[in-house]
């Protein structure tokens, strides 16, 4: 396992959550929104020596945001990324992205475009990066933690899952903001009861594999928002990924049937899923958390046990 599940994780969507972070749920683009990369035909764009992104299209006039490139809480379009995925790595919702960023066709984003993808009254003290859901260090920032899990079985996938093409959002692209001091008291508790078959790993696995049975009760590990929950995202089946803060993020991967919908609050213990084997070869809940984008070990944040 790779990402937030089993086998390739995206690699937290936007949420295309993946990302996303994330690709498909209610009336949001549900398929791959498609890059447009201009640079095809016509003059040479001028290319970012930092980034290897194009700065200009083909007739010589700036990418959307692009004097925005490399400053905290900006993101610059790669090949394959989708308002979705970069949604979900980012731990932002893809209609605000949308609306931040005055675009009249979410489906519709360039190869070197720069996002703002946090609010805008708050700046880059907020920046959440990621990625995912990214997260990787899919592009799983260093912003709010992201998940990642051991080696499974199978090759897991990881937070977003990403094309041939698509590069994984990096710390270069979405700067990481400090974490509030707050932002560490979150109190978690195991998301299942089930036995802990698989551990995390960081190349491999970038959270926790814990078995049970089809139906088994997958709980919220601490106080949050949903901003995923679907099945849009290649490798990890029916995912839940929830925002807890300004720095940590969790996934909840290949469940049965899911109990909770976007920009829902939910509460520590709260019944959110139910486990299952989606887009997996065995029943199973593959649990990540990301600390500021970045996937960290859950063993050392949930009680012993």
């Amino acid at each position: 396992m790779q990402g937030f599940g089993g086998r390739r994780w995206l690699t937290w969507s936007s949420l295309g959550v993946v990302a996303l972070v994330l690709a498909g749920c209610g009336s949001t683009p549900r398929g791959p929104a498609p890059v447009e990369d201009r640079g095809m035909g016509g003059a040479a764009p001028s290319v970012s020596a930092a980034s290897g992104l194009p700065t200009t299209d083909a007739n010589g006039k700036p990418l959307p945001g692009i004097e925005n490139l490399g400053k905290p809480g900006y993101y610059a379009v790669r090949p394959g990324d989708t308002i979705r995925r970069i949604a979900t790595e980012t731990g932002q919702r893809w209609q605000d992205l949308a609306r931040w960023n005055n675009l009249d066709n979410p489906d519709l984003i360039e190869v070197g475009q720069v996002l703002r993808v946090v609010p805008p009254a708050s700046g880059a003290s907020t920046a959440v990066a990621a990625a995912a859901p990214s997260a990787t260090s899919p592009a799983a920032p260093a912003a709010p933690a992201a998940p990642g899990v051991m080696p499974p079985a199978s090759p897991a996938p990881t937070l977003p899952a990403t094309t041939t093409t698509a590069k994984p959002i990096t710390p270069a692209s979405v700067a990481p903001a400090a974490a509030a001091a707050g932002d560490e008291d979150v109190g978690w508790i195991w998301p299942a009861q089930g036995q802990l078959i698989a551990g995390f790993d960081e190349v491999k696995n970038k959270g926790l594999d814990i078995g049970g049975k089809a139906g088994d009760a997958v709980l919220a590990a601490a106080d949050g928002r949903v901003v995923y929950a679907g099945a849009g995202l290649r490798g990890y089946g029916n995912l839940i990924i929830l925002k807890h803060n300004n720095t940590y993020l969790t996934a909840y991967a290949h469940n049965q049937t899911l109990l909770v919908k976007e920009d829902q609050n939910v509460q520590k213990g709260q019944k959110i899923a139910e486990m299952g084997s989606s887009d997996a070869d065995r029943v199973k809940l593959h649990f990540e958390i990301r600390r500021q984008g970045k996937p960290v070990d859950p063993s050392r944040y949930l009680p012993s046990r």
